[in-house]
């Protein structure tokens, strides 16, 4: 769900202030509520909508503190979609520049309410408690436009479904906990095991492991989900992946064929007890049936959930980019698992970023308070685990097959590197890349079919949006990312949008 900011009542001078970035709009059936009462035209009936909403956030105070949110408790940053889909979404209010006459009432009552819930209105907290996407900055990656969601869930028919699981705390208990972990599932199309869909992939670095490859590059499609998880869970969730199959298909290896599921992984165990390998088929299936096509929650979410990147908290990010009609209106959408990269390597907009933020950090008093060898592990790495990975998964519309698919995975690599990534020795980089602009039958019944492709020669700016939908998409899982707080009290800080916002301010890091 996307984040209500000031910006709601900004025809109401120092209702920002109130109405505050780090309100949020709950899950849908409040959506619905805020959609149903917008066109209240009194300060006092948006106050109402606004005070109904307020009441429906519940959130735990530790939960609060360590900015550990589950995803049925706060979307991250979907504020920066286009101006025509947040007014779909939910900028329908039209406030009126008479509402100023209710301002002292409403200020008083939502100052009580806030007051009453343990919420600071200290600006330079908020801002770093709300995570935002990285347009929110400022940071415009590109030309091409976004689609409206932003995320690969713009192209049609691709869901997305998460589960995270974030349990325990203290010293590490091999098997047992804490638990800092999940799962993220993408759905290429409805009925995918007989309507196939063209895929390719690509790896960058091969330290790390995304299985059924081997069938993907044999056979150019993709024919069941994808789904990301941690390097030790990999088994279990093809167990959860393949269980879901058998129920939507039961002639599997019966009287139809077998299946080699994606699994794709990256090492979460700075945070997560590992060892316990604690996604379960159950949750696999949840994230499976839950999986839709609407906002795609970033951060610390599903996969992502124990994922550090740049030494910063990372995990999952995503972006889309919209063709012109001219070059045939696709949509192409990225969602990619970020935990690599060092902290000195971090490029924003062309600007190493990671060491004007440390160059920054080192003089003020926001160095956390943790042990200086800790805080070192988490920005370097330790010698077991510096060179993180990254999976990048590739949706597009476009009718291209598997070969050309695979060269957008190669492509994808190139945004990889515009955020300062180097493919270390140790990193995992995987891409794996699929259209859904053509349907490859499952055993069809006449000897030849009929397929749509689009020539090499157009494909240019369809290799452009998957570069800058990568370059964003990262950044993305950055910004939305929040501080977790793992085993042995290990602490992944999310990169302060404050002080990122200060620095973007003092140089030049955006495209005209």
């Amino acid at each position: 769900m996307p984040t209500m900011s000031g910006g709601s009542f900004d025809d109401c001078p120092g209702h920002s202030t109130l109405i505050s970035s780090h309100s949020s709009i709950p899950p849908d059936r409040d959506l619905h509520l805020f959609q149903r009462n917008r066109r209240g035209n009194s300060c006092q009936q948006r106050f109402r909508v606004a005070l109904a909403l307020r009441r429906r956030i519940r959130w735990p105070a530790r939960q609060r503190d360590q900015r550990l949110y589950t995803p049925n408790e706060i979307y991250v940053g979907q504020w920066d979609a286009p101006t025509h889909a947040r007014r779909n979404l939910v900028s329908g209010i039209n406030t009126s520049r008479t509402c100023c006459c209710a301002f002292t009432a409403c200020a008083l009552a939502l100052f009580t309410l806030l007051a009453s819930s343990g919420w600071s209105l200290d600006a330079s907290t908020d801002s770093d408690r709300i995570r935002v996407r990285a347009r929110a900055l400022g940071l415009k990656i590109g030309h091409l436009p976004p689609g409206p969601l932003n995320a690969i869930t713009d192209v049609p028919g691709v869901k997305v479904g998460q589960v995270t699981l974030s349990r325990g705390d203290g010293p590490l208990k091999p098997g047992q906990g804490p638990v800092r972990t999940g799962v993220t599932v993408i759905v290429p199309r409805d009925d995918v095991w007989r309507k196939k869909v063209p895929a390719g992939a690509f790896v960058l670095n091969g330290t790390g492991e995304m299985t059924g490859l081997a069938w993907v590059s044999e056979s150019g499609f993709l024919e069941y989900p994808i789904a990301l998880t941690n390097t030790l869970n990999v088994p279990r969730v093809a167990d959860g992946v393949i269980s879901w199959m058998l129920r939507q298909y039961p002639g599997i290896g019966i009287t139809d064929d077998t299946l080699t599921p994606v699994v794709a992984e990256c090492d979460d165990s700075r945070l997560n007890d590992i060892q316990g390998r604690h996604v379960s088929e159950a949750d696999v299936i949840q994230a499976l049936d839950d999986a839709s096509s609407g906002p795609v929650m970033e951060g610390s979410v599903g996969a992502g959930t124990g994922m550090i990147s740049y030494g910063f908290k990372g995990g999952i990010g995503t972006a889309s980019r919209r063709l012109p009609e001219v070059d045939g209106g696709f949509t192409v959408g990225v969602l990619v698992n970020a935990n690599h990269g060092r902290r000195a390597e971090l490029m924003m907009g062309g600007v190493l970023m990671g060491q004007r933020y440390d160059a920054e950090r080192a003089q003020s008093s926001l160095l956390p308070d943790m042990k200086t060898e800790s805080l070192l592990a988490l920005v370097g790495g330790t010698a077991g685990n510096a060179e993180g990975s990254i999976i990048v998964i590739i949706a597009t519309d476009a009718p291209l097959d598997g070969r050309q698919l695979t060269r957008l995975g190669k492509r994808a690599a190139l945004g990889l590197a515009r955020t300062g990534a180097t493919a270390r020795h140790g990193s995992g980089d995987f891409m794996l890349a699929f259209s859904t602009g053509n349907v490859i039958p499952h055993y069809p019944a006449e000897p030849t079919f009929s397929l749509t492709q689009l020539a090499d020669t157009h494909l240019n700016p369809v290799i452009i949006a998957t570069v800058e939908a990568t370059e964003e998409a990262i950044l993305n899982a950055l910004t939305g990312a929040t501080t977790v707080v793992g085993r042995d009290g290990h602490r992944a800080e999310a990169i302060s949008i404050s002080r990122l916002r200060a620095l973007l301010s003092t140089g030049s890091t955006t495209s005209p």
